[in-house]
């Protein structure tokens, strides 16, 4: 059974930079959606951006060019490089994978592995 561990959160100052890891059990491959997703105090799960296909990703708006999602090249490891973060960037940050068929990438329910979580606050 596929676990993943996500790990890099942490405090940062607006305008700051982290680099989340999420380590996966299984290799990283196209058969799946593999994606990040936040959630912040007393809000919904949201997709943040997610490695749709072999160097394929897709981001939500509010992060588009501003984070990245890439893999490392042993095919275990996925990563959000996350720049110029701002307060509303405070979350918990999860890694998860999904089977592509009938779904968005941006739709939890599509997703049944999940992380525990790592914790990233953005303070100004």
């Amino acid at each position: 059974q596929l676990q993943m561990v996500e790990s890099g959160g942490g405090s940062v100052q607006t305008g700051g930079s982290l680099t989340l890891s999420c380590a996966a059990s299984e290799y990283i491959n196209s058969e799946y959606y593999w994606a990040w997703f936040r959630q912040a105090l007393e809000k919904e799960r949201e997709g943040v951006g997610a490695m749709v296909g072999i160097s394929d990703t897709r981001y939500a708006d509010s992060v588009k060019g501003r984070f990245a999602i890439s893999r490392d090249k042993n095919l275990t490891t996925l990563f959000l490089q996350m720049n110029n973060l701002r307060p509303e960037d405070t979350g918990k940050y999860y890694c998860a994978r999904a089977l592509k068929y009938g779904w968005h990438w941006y739709e939890a329910q599509a997703y049944k592995t999940w992380g525990q979580g790592t914790q990233v606050t953005v303070f100004s």
